[in-house]
């Protein structure tokens, strides 16, 4: 690394000589992205639309597993290629191909980031004892900025602050639920129902599949012979236990409390009773490690995409910091105007995420790892000329596949496929696109692509 403050690299390679860390960094970064108050809702919704507690957090575990193993594969790329995430898909969709999932990931960062300012602005609110909305939304907004803007090594920081808080404030947490509450009594109190379980799998695995177009821009500084069971390990635990720590703390205070439904940040603070406001602190600290997430993947994103087009290898951190700010500005927006119905529009925007996003992991997996094993020519990411082409109709038509095969078993809040009412409104839209893709892609790409015989580096 170089000795500025701010972050100089941005969507070019990383040299050798800037590698640095260990896997560890990916365990801390990932533990404490999940131990925040979005990943309580998150599993609070297994619950609130149905599920036992006892099997809402099975099934979360289940989704989440599965969905770590997806998304610690992505970060395993990371030290290979010292690439983000999505400049690396440009191999399997084209230099311009490419751009069609990355409209789609600025969307999923801009809805993650709004949902959780949101909740972060509500913490920082009961903090500075102040009653507008707006101005927790904004100074969250703000910390963000600041954070995201000076870029990896602070993220990375930020990940192990997070990371302590988490396990103090959440353990604590998790106490007085147990002195509050007959925690027991909660388990058994509704039957066994498979539409409730499979939901709560879907939002478990649809936590960690969201990941993937990310994971690897926080791996992409670890040595280039950094062992891949190393990386994958180190984000596959950090992640998941987390998040499921997260999870069943929302799935046992949605079944305890009804309070926590009208206002999740209040009733965690209610809860922890006389030291409340260090529980809206470890709030705060928690969702600005994964918002900071959010907003570089973001400018990440956004950069990867003009650069498709303007052939650019290399943007500065001045170009950089401004797509951020730029990103954090809209997402503030839209959190200032869309902060009602919470819980009923998080559960949906995380299963239409799952539609679009489990189909761009299975072609950019399975690409990766059975069909160019981890051999990619990355001068050629950046030239839309050169052996990955412009654009990619094995990778988009697989893809748009993917997509239009899960139609008919969906269950949105706007749309229930014909299939989702035979089997009683269970979603299993994101096996069926997971599936379709890989078993269209795999024999397709493997006539057609042209990996090189060995990585070129960049």
């Amino acid at each position: 690394m170089t000795g500025s403050v701010i972050e100089q690299r941005s969507i070019d390679v990383v040299p050798a000589a800037e590698r640095h860390g260990t896997p560890i960094s990916q365990f801390t970064l990932w533990f404490g992205a999940n131990m925040q108050v979005t990943a309580v809702v998150d599993g609070a919704l297994a619950v609130v639309f149905g599920a036992d507690a006892l099997w809402a957090i099975v099934g979360l575990l289940l989704g989440n597993v599965f969905g770590g193993i997806v998304m610690a594969l992505h970060s395993a790329q990371g030290p290979r290629l010292g690439l983000p995430q999505m400049i690396s898909s440009r191999a399997q969709f084209g230099v311009y191909g490419a751009v069609v999932p990355l409209v789609l990931v600025v969307v999923m960062y801009l809805g993650f980031a709004a949902t959780g300012t949101v909740l972060a602005g509500q913490a920082i609110n009961k903090i500075l004892h102040v009653g507008p909305a707006a101005v927790g939304i904004v100074l969250f907004g703000c910390l963000t900025a600041v954070v995201a803007t000076l870029g990896y090594r602070w993220i990375h920081l930020l990940g192990r602050i997070a990371t302590v808080c988490g396990v103090l404030g959440f353990t604590y947490l998790g106490i007085r639920l147990l002195v509050t509450v007959d925690v027991g009594a909660l388990f058994g109190a509704k039957p066994f129902d498979w539409v409730s379980f499979l939901l709560a799998i879907s939002l478990g695995a649809g936590w960690q599949l969201t990941f993937g177009p990310y994971v690897a821009d926080y791996s992409r500084y670890l040595p280039a012979d950094t062992p891949e069971r190393h990386t994958f390990l180190a984000t596959f635990l950090g992640s998941v236990i987390g998040s499921q720590w997260s999870m069943t703390l929302g799935a046992l205070v949605a079944a305890g409390g009804a309070g926590f439904l009208a206002n999740q940040v209040g009733y965690l603070g209610s809860l922890a009773g006389p030291v409340a406001i260090l529980i809206y602190l470890v709030i705060v600290i928690g969702k600005l490690a994964v918002n900071c997430l959010n907003a570089y993947g973001g400018s990440m994103t956004l950069l990867t995409t003009v650069t498709a087009f303007n052939r650019a290898t290399r943007i500065g951190p001045a170009a950089r910091s401004a797509y951020t700010v730029g990103f954090l500005l809209v997402s503030v927006l839209i959190a200032l105007f869309a902060s009602k119905d919470f819980l009923d529009n998080f559960k949906n925007f995380v299963l239409v995420l799952l539609m679009v996003f489990t189909p761009w992991s299975a072609i950019n997996l399975t690409d990766y790892y059975l069909i160019s094993r981890e051999r990619v020519d990355i001068p050629a990411l950046y030239d839309p000329t050169a052996r990955y082409g412009a654009w990619n109709a094995v990778a988009l038509v697989s893809y748009c596949a993917g997509i239009v095969a899960q139609i008919p078993f969906l269950a949105q809040k706007l749309y229930t496929g014909p299939v989702t009412n035979l089997l009683g409104g269970a979603d299993i839209s994101w096996i069926v696109g997971l599936l379709i893709t890989t078993a269209l892609y795999l024999p397709w790409a493997r006539r057609t692509s042209n990996p090189p015989p060995q990585t070129i580096p960049g």
